[in-house]
This record gives structure tokens, sequence and C-alpha cells, in this order.
């Protein structure tokens, strides 16, 4: 039968924590779980056979953090480590033919650009090697577990998919916000997931399974493939010197219990349970069908932290990234001048564009290497989903593969040699295609023909695979000027389309007008009468107002604006006014909000040559972080782009830094802040993200790194006199490492206050461990300094 028929009849159970368990049997902090596959398989072996004991299905091989990154220093190659991992799990189910090994692969523990600095590609060919492994010592499945990052986690699972024929499940772990580390919220997830091609997906660690609640309900209101759970077994406390949980097996399981009856039918563990949670989880399910699992259909694009739903209500694509007939953004394109293109993407953002078409094609460039740059500028400072646009499939396949979610391609056409070409890639990325009503013969006139030829279109792809719902037909506009009585003939073949195969539409406005004076009317006029026949998206200028003033009355008329509010929102003050293109943000505050790290520069020259350094600072830089960090708290953007404002500062900081050099005067520093994540743990990404923003508000950061010994933060305290000393943990391992690090601090006398924060840790928790200060994120970290050190 397998692992696949067996997720659509009955519940599957994953085990529980692996590092609950070997902390139980002696695993000390610093020490690195994954050797013990070769320094203790019995233990390992012991672990596994409790789990089946319980009635657990899936026992996961002990290789969260087998990957080359993190064994570096340990002496074992991953190979090594994932061969002893999977031997020693059919070892402990040999007597069990239902119990199904997955390959457990966990996040690398550094950040992919642009947040971090490691590359897309690389983080592949980490995975590629883990998967490769576990194929070869003869796991039975792929599971992508833990990760905050959506970018991590495509890099991940093209890894699994690429380099084996196994199942692929992944989970992502996500904040009481309902959003991952990085902004991704449930829906998200599932889109690219999905599209992506896992057997199941879901949600593990993150919290307990009362607060995972809500989160999960998400999750299974959108997908359509099997759902997992992992909850933690609450949040850790240490109680007399040892990590406890505080929710009980039976808590557990009566919040499992919900999930169940929901939707969800893959159940286990994470933080803090053992074979004893799994083992009440199985006898209260045993009676218990799963729900049945439905297809939502849903026409669905995304960045990684939004996602555009088609079908609901008329959502833009905005075409302004585009140089046909744009001599300026040719210029732009020939000398690389990638600050233009991030405003062209602002500018139709704020305009109210859902959706951007990227198409960089000019013959003088190298096209391909020119649009994965384009790409992955543009989704670092903005989050709506892009539409990739090339009539060259190498070019589509670069930009699809390092995008950050799931695009649209642009597109196909009724041309066999087309189809074969993109189809593949259309599949592979999960991501939703346009079709071009017209083949070898060119563009019909008649309405009829043009249907004939998406019915050819929407057949071929549902034979690679394609979802019906990931198709999009385009009927093509052609100009009034030369073909008038054609215009027509679209608008009657949008209506066939979407009556006879029932896929969503979109159509370029603005080519009807071409040649015609006035053709701002011709375009309003002509997307009105498209939207009354139902297209779905029209690729337009969002910075039009008579076109954007259309829209907005339509979605009211249609009654998608319900009681009319957008519009009131944007009429009733007439504040609605036409954005103007401008060559460059006047303002280095807004350049700072915006993440345009190129045009800081010259912008800051500019400033010095009538302003001190000092004053830029404080009347510039500081408030524009000011702004950022509110829009952050409040969810208006996210890690990515609060990562690239600081990167923007960081660029002007260096031509303020280079003048006070010049001029032989001192740096002044608001104060001096120890940072290390400590002993035992070799995660540094929070702490990372936390310097770069202390940084940026004129903090002086002595980082001492990752897994760093206590001696040496007590000694380097005393050494610089520092009184603010920033201590980070991410695992729960080494929050008594954490503990132990102030009580060394406190020991010997130092004069500091202590600031402590990591995934693992709550305000409960910091002030368990006598912390001073807690700060859930990097943000909380500048507001604590700037008190601290009254600036």
């Amino acid at each position: 039968m397998g692992i696949k028929s067996d997720l659509l009849n009955r519940f599957i159970f994953f085990d529980g924590a692996m590092g609950t368990m070997l902390q139980n049997r002696g695993l000390k902090a610093g020490e690195v779980p994954e050797t013990y596959n070769i320094l203790h398989p019995d233990i390992i072996k012991e672990i596994h056979e409790k789990y089946i004991k319980a009635g657990a299905n899936i026992i996961t091989t002990n290789t969260f953090g087998a990957n080359e990154l993190k064994l570096k220093d340990t002496g074992y190659s991953v190979e090594e480590v994932i061969t002893s991992a999977v031997n020693i799990a059919k070892e402990a189910k040999k007597n069990s033919r239902e119990t199904y090994i997955a390959l457990d692969i966990g996040p690398i523990g550094q950040m992919l650009e642009p947040i971090g600095t490691l590359s897309f590609e690389r983080a592949y060919e980490i995975f590629k090697r883990q998967v490769e492994a576990g194929v070869k010592a003869g796991c039975d499945l792929i599971l992508v577990e833990t990760i905050s990052d959506l970018y991590e986690a495509k890099a991940a699972i093209l890894a699994a998919k690429e380099n084996s024929s196994l199942p692929v499940f992944c989970t992502m772990t996500f904040g009481e916000d309902g959003r991952t580390f990085t902004g991704t919220d449930p829906l998200t997830m599932v889109t690219l997931l999905e599209g992506l091609g896992v057997d199941a997906l879901g949600v593990n660690c993150s919290l307990g399974p009362k607060e995972l609640l809500p989160i999960a309900e998400k999750i299974l209101e959108y997908s359509s493939i099997p759902v997992i759970v992992q909850a933690n077994a609450g949040l850790p406390r240490v109680e007399y010197g040892k990590t406890v949980y505080e929710i009980t097996p039976e808590e557990f399981v009566d919040n499992i219990k919900i999930m169940a009856k929901k939707g969800a039918s893959i159940l286990g563990g994470c933080c803090g349970t053992d074979d004893e949670y799994i083992k009440r989880v199985v006898e209260a399910l045993k009676d218990l069908k799963p729900v049945k699992i439905t297809d939502k259909k849903l026409t669905a694009v995304c960045s990684s932290s939004k996602t555009v739903i088609l079908g609901k209500e008329v959502k833009l694509i905005g075409e302004r990234i585009n140089p046909t007939g744009k001599k300026i953004f040719k210029e732009a394109l020939k000398n690389n001048n990638m600050d233009y293109i991030l405003r062209e993407a602002i500018n139709q953002v704020e305009a109210g564009a859902d959706i951007l078409d990227v198409n960089v094609g000019l013959p003088e460039i190298d096209e391909k290497e020119v649009m994965v740059k384009t790409v992955k500028e543009i989704q670092s400072i903005i989050n709506v989903p892009l539409q990739i646009d090339s009539s060259e499939a190498e070019v589509i396949e670069a930009a699809v593969r390092i995008y950050n979610g799931k695009p649209i391609i642009n597109s196909v056409n009724g041309k066999e040699k087309v189809m074969r070409s993109i189809f593949p890639i259309v599949k592979k990325y999960g991501a939703c295609v346009v079709g071009l009503t017209l083949d070898d013969n060119g563009i019909p006139s008649k309405a009829e023909d043009r249907v004939e030829i998406a019915e050819k279109i929407i057949s071929t792809a549902m034979e690679y695979g394609i979802k019906k719902e990931d198709i999009l037909i385009d009927c093509l506009v052609l100009t009034a000027s030369a073909q008038q009585s054609e215009v027509i003939e679209t608008i009657k073949a949008v209506r066939m389309v979407k009556e006879k195969f029932g896929v969503k539409t979109l159509l370029g406005v603005s080519n009807v007008s071409f040649g015609l004076p006035k053709r701002e009317i011709l375009n309003q006029t002509f997307l009105a009468m498209a939207l009354a026949e139902g297209v779905d998206a029209p690729i337009l200028n969002p910075n039009n107002k008579a076109i954007m003033d259309t829209i907005r009355a339509f979605k009211v008329l249609s009654n998608t604006d319900r009681e009319a509010k957008e519009y009131i929102s944007i009429y009733s003050k007439d504040e609605h006014k036409e954005t103007i293109q401008t060559e460059s943000y006047r303002d280095l505050k807004e350049i700072i909000i915006k993440g345009l790290k190129d045009e800081a520069i010259g912008k800051t020259k500019e400033l010095l040559r009538s302003k001190d350094s000092l004053t830029i600072v404080d009347e510039y830089l500081i408030p524009a972080l000011d702004v950022v960090g509110k829009k952050y708290e409040k969810g208006d953007i996210f890690l990515p782009q609060l990562i690239m404002s600081a990167e923007t500062v960081k660029n002007s900081f260096s031509v303020i830094k280079e003048k006070i050099q010049l001029e032989g005067k001192k740096e002044v520093s608001k104060g001096k802040i120890i940072l290390a994540t400590v002993q035992g743990d070799i995660h540094d990404i929070g702490k990372n993200i936390v310097k770069v923003i202390l940084e940026n508000y004129g903090f002086e950061i002595i980082d001492l790194g990752k897994d760093v010994p206590i001696e040496k933060i007590v000694e380097t305290a005393k050494k610089e006199k520092v009184t603010l000393v920033g201590l980070s943990a991410l695992m729960t391992t080494t929050v008594k490492s954490m503990e132990k690090t102030i009580e060394s601090l406190r020991k010997n006398n130092i004069p500091c206050k202590i600031l402590v924060g990591g995934a693992v840790l709550n305000q409960e928790y910091a002030d368990m461990i006598k912390a001073d200060y807690y700060a859930k994120d990097a943000q909380e970290a500048v507001k604590i300094a700037r008190r601290f050190f009254n600036v």
C-alpha cells in the first residue's frame, strides 16, 4: 500500500520529541544530538522503539541538524550521521511492518538572502546532500520541519523532489500572531507548498496545542492535502535546574482531538512530548475516522507574506515593469539602474496593484541574469506576488526557481512547441500560467476560434498535471485603430471562456487604444466592458487615475466592495491623487522606509554638503527607522522589509563614517552592548538581526558570535566595561546555559544589566532565570537599549 495511500484512509501518527527524550537520557547543553547516532546508537534505538510501542506509524530519524554547517566541528560527515540514523531506525522497526522512517531535515541555522547571507542556491545544495544520503540509506519519506522561512522551505522541497522520488512532508513554525518569523501566514504557506507538490503540510513546534488551534484551523480551511500538527507540550520552564513543560499528556490530547475532528489527519508531538503523549493521542483517536479532504479549488498566487486569490473580486496586475515603448526603462536596464525599476514597483503597489508583471526582455542585455536579479531585488522590498513575463523558457525557469512564492508565468499559447517547453516548468514549481489565445496561424479574428485555442491550452495543461485553477486565459486585446471590428470579439471571448471552462481570465487593457488620441478614454471604457463580462485580472497602469476610478466604481457596483468601504475611504476626503512618477525620492527618510539601499548613498552625500553627520543621523536615519519599526510592529511590513531598511541605513552610515574619518573626528556611540548566543547553541539568526538594527540606531555592538563560553562573556564584559549584555538562545536545551551565564555575571559582580531573547523564551522564563529584560524581537531590543542608555 505505502504511505501515500495510508494518508487518505486513516490517521497517521508521528513520534514525539527526540531532543526531550535525549535530555532525559543525559544529553548536555552544547552536545550535538546527531552525534548520538554514532556515539550512543543504543539510546537512539531505544527512543524509536518506545515511540513505535506507543503507536507511532512514522519514526523520525535523529538528523534534525545533520547538515554540513552544523556538523562542521563534530568530526563526522553528513553521510556518516544520516546513514547511521536511518540504519538505527531500520533496526528499531524491523518487527513492525507498518512503521515508516522519515528522514528529518530541520532548518540550516542561517538566514537566506536578503535577510541573511546564505544564497538560495547554496541552501539547495546543503539540503540536496542530506536528501541524497537519506535516500541511499533507505528512508521511506522526507520530512522538512520546523521551518520559519518560506524561502528555505522551498529550497528544501526542491532538493527533496529533484533528488528523490519519495513522499515529501513539510511543516513550518508559527508565532502567536499567526505568522512565521519571516511573515508567512497559513494561507501563503499552503499556496506555495501545495504548488510545489508536497504530499502533506502543516505546523510543528511553535506553541502548545491550544495556541496552535487557530493556526491549524486556517491551514485546514485552505489545504487540499493532508494536514500535519505536531505541537509542543506548552512552554518550557526550569524547575530545580531541569527543563519541564507545563502541559500534561491529558491536556495535550484534549486539544489534539479537537484538531483531528476539524480535519488534521497526521498527528504527533514536538518539544516536551515523549512516548506517553503519543500513546494518549493514539488511544484518543482510535474510534475516530479522519475528515474527508476536499479540494478547495483556489486560484491563488503569493509572495512570501501575501496571497492574492483570483476570482473573488477584480485584481490588478501592474504593467509598468516592461521596456516595451519605454525609453527611460530601456536605459535603466542597459545601465543596470535597479533603483529605477524598484521605484516603478513601489509606485504601482502604492497606487493599488495587487500583482506586478515583470518583463526585462531587451536584446542588448543578458535577460536571464537581469530577470533573476530584478526578481530578487523586488521581492526583498515589496510583498505583492509577481508575474514572470518572458518568451524564453530558460529565463522563466531561472526566475521562478528563485522566486520566494507562487508566481504567475506569462505565458504560453496554442503552439505545441511553446506548451511543451513551458508546462513542465509550471508543473514543477506549482505556478499559475497565462494562456494566450493564439497559435501557429496567429490571433483568430472570431471569439469562437479563440475559445477553441483556449480549450487546447487547458486540456494540454491538464495532461501535464496542472490544475484548471492554475490556468488563466488571455483572450488578447487588439487595437481599435487597426482591428476595430475584432475588439468586441475579445470581450465576447472572455464571457465564453468563463462560461465554458470556468477558468480565470486576464487582459492587457492598454493595447486597445494604441495609435489613437486620448487613449485614456478608450482604455477606461474598454476596461469597464471587460469587467462587466467577468475579466478577473486586467493588466494595466495603476498610476492612471481614470483607470483606478473605474476599478473602484466597478467594485461598488458589483457588490465586491461591501458597503462601499474602500470607495468611501478614498473619495469622501478627496484624498485620491494621481501618482506622479518621480525620478527619485527627494527625502532620505522615504528612501530608507522604501529600502532603496543604492539610492541612499547618493542622497546621503548630497545632504552632507549642507548638514553635519549627527544632524543627518538624528533627523533622517533614526526617525526613518522608527517609522519602519512601527510598521513592523503593526504587521504592515515583515522581516525582509525591515532588514532591507536596515541595510539602507547601513549604506547611509558608511558614507557618514567615511566623512567623519576624513575630518579626523571620533564616532559618537550611543552605548556599548555585548551580544552573544550562549554556549551550546549554534544558531545566531535572531542575534544577527538584533545586531543590525541596534547598530543602525548608533549603538556600538561587541558581537561575540555563537556557542560562546560563559568565561568569554564575563571576561569581555569586565574588560570593555559593558553595562548591557544581550544573550540569545534558540534551543530549549541551551536555556540552562543562558541561566548559568547570568549567574556567572552576577557572581563576578559585573555591574551590568542582562537582556535575553530567543524563540524558546518568554517574559515568564526571562524572570525565572533572573534576566533584567526580555525582548521578543529586534524592535523591542531597540526600545530597551534606548531607555537603558537614555538616548
